[in-house]
């Protein structure tokens, strides 16, 4: 615990002076430190630490959030009475009798110093990278932790705190021929101790991001065009996380704002579409044993054989659409208020092969690698990046190509898959949203889209 329970109870009982029907306070302390080398030289070495707590009341369905990082009894009160009057209504209510204090996650806080050993593992990654290739130019390794510990009490006697241990790292290879620049790109990155950093193989993370660059570096320039078009596992599920999962939030439905609105019930994908988002996977980036709002964490069915089964959700997303709460409130840190996001969100394996997938295209796409792309929330328009791809022809994969774009709509997609692999690869990644960047999982087996739409050069 940060604070102790008479003072959070006094924060309460100052936000509901004014009529609020409910009040919070989510209490965060929080170290980071990162390594990063570049130019086979150490190039920064950070330390930093968080300190604060943010008050939300609710109104019905109005919600105020403030926050502050004077964690004394003065400062915290004057934010709950601050917010209290901004929500006035003229009623009293009371908060409901408090729960003796319930704490998850890691056992002892996961903070270590930046040692020689950790230098060791990105100076490794540098050389097994600069080794691969006499036409690699620059190596980026980077490794940061960071030590999370919450504490969220409410007035409906919510009174829990949590440890979190995130550990990430990362190695980014350039390499350079005849002008012509390219990058590769490896990371991993999951909940653990500090002294779990020693399970990253920053040499296999070297050489997937050295090979990466190496192969796009001398591949030709993709024809455009509809097409089929395989999406490897793993990273492939982003599409699916920001063309559709953001769709799926109660920030988005509650406002109208998506084409899921209102279709509950509904087939809104092929019947070979399972699609889960699960707070509750062991050391997953996007675990946790109870989310920010203090609710426990769960497994979702958001589609089940192709029929929208949930929404995400979270508290006030609850009472402004009536669905059921999914333990899916989620913030950057005490600087935002949560709203509903996702956690470690994929698609369920099926019972095809990638072989299988590949033999049913005379002329498409295998994207083995996606990037960055930009997606329209409302509509769920996406257009994504591939860092990697090869052209298939006559049933196989044929040359390796590189300019490729995906570009479509996360409904309609999913309404063209036929085939689903049986192969789940999961994939850690960071999301932005209203509540800020938060970490979490991707994933899916390998899909055939029957038809989509790819941009090219050739």
């Amino acid at each position: 615990m940060i604070l102790n329970d008479n003072l959070l109870k006094k924060v309460i009982d100052a936000g509901l002076s004014q009529g609020a029907d409910f009040a919070e306070v989510y209490v965060e302390e929080t170290h980071r430190h990162q390594l990063t080398l570049l130019n086979s030289r150490p190039d920064k070495a950070i330390s930093g630490h968080m300190l604060g707590a943010g008050v939300r009341l609710f109104l019905g369905t109005e919600q105020i959030y403030t926050y502050t990082n004077d964690l004394s009894e003065e400062g915290l009160v004057r934010a709950a009475l601050n917010a209290a009057a901004a929500l006035r209504s003229g009623k009293t209510h009371l908060a409901q009798a408090m729960q003796k204090g319930e704490e998850f996650g890691l056992t002892k806080t996961p903070r270590a110093p930046m040692t020689e050993q950790k230098w060791a593992a990105l100076r490794l990654a540098d050389q097994e990278a600069r080794g691969f290739s006499s036409l690699v130019t620059q190596v980026h390794a980077e490794m940061s932790e960071t030590s999370k510990s919450v504490q969220i009490f409410n007035s409906e006697g919510v009174n829990r705190s949590e440890l979190r241990g995130y550990v990430q790292g990362m190695v980014r290879t350039f390499t350079e021929e005849h002008g012509v620049k390219e990058s590769g790109y490896d990371r991993a990155a999951f909940l653990g101790r500090s002294e779990d950093w020693q399970k990253m193989n920053f040499k296999a993370m070297a050489l997937a991001s050295a090979g990466q660059s190496l192969r796009v570096l001398r591949a030709d320039w993709t024809p455009a065009g509809e097409m089929p078009v395989v999406l490897d596992n793993g990273f492939g599920g982003v599409i699916f996380h920001e063309a559709c999962g953001h769709g799926l939030e109660t920030t988005s439905i509650s406002k109208n704002a998506s084409v899921f609105c209102g279709k509950m019930g509904q087939s809104i994908a092929s019947p070979v579409v399972t699609a889960i988002d699960d707070g509750t996977l062991e050391g997953e980036n996007g675990s946790l044993e109870i989310d920010d709002e203090g609710e426990a964490t769960k497994r979702t069915v958001l589609i089940e054989n192709g029929i929208l089964k949930s929404y995400i959700v979270d508290k006030i997303g609850a009472r402004r659409t009536g669905f059921q709460i999914t333990g899916s409130g989620r913030r950057q840190d005490y600087r935002y208020a949560p709203t509903s996001r996702m956690r470690n969100t994929f698609l369920q394996k099926g019972e095809s092969t990638l072989e299988e997938m590949i033999r049913d295209i005379d002329y498409g796409l295998y994207a083995k690698e996606l990037g960055g792309g930009s997606v329209v929330p409302g509509t769920g328009s996406y257009n994504f990046a591939v860092n990697e791809a090869y052209m298939i022809k006559n049933g196989r994969i044929d040359k390796q190509v590189k300019g490729a774009s995906l570009i479509g709509t996360g409904i309609e997609t999913l309404g063209r898959i036929t085939k689903v692999s049986n192969e789940l690869k999961l994939s850690p990644g960071t999301c932005g949203s209203v509540s800020g960047m938060i970490p979490v999982t991707v994933g899916q087996p390998q899909i055939l889209v029957s038809k989509l739409t790819v941009g090219g050069k050739a």
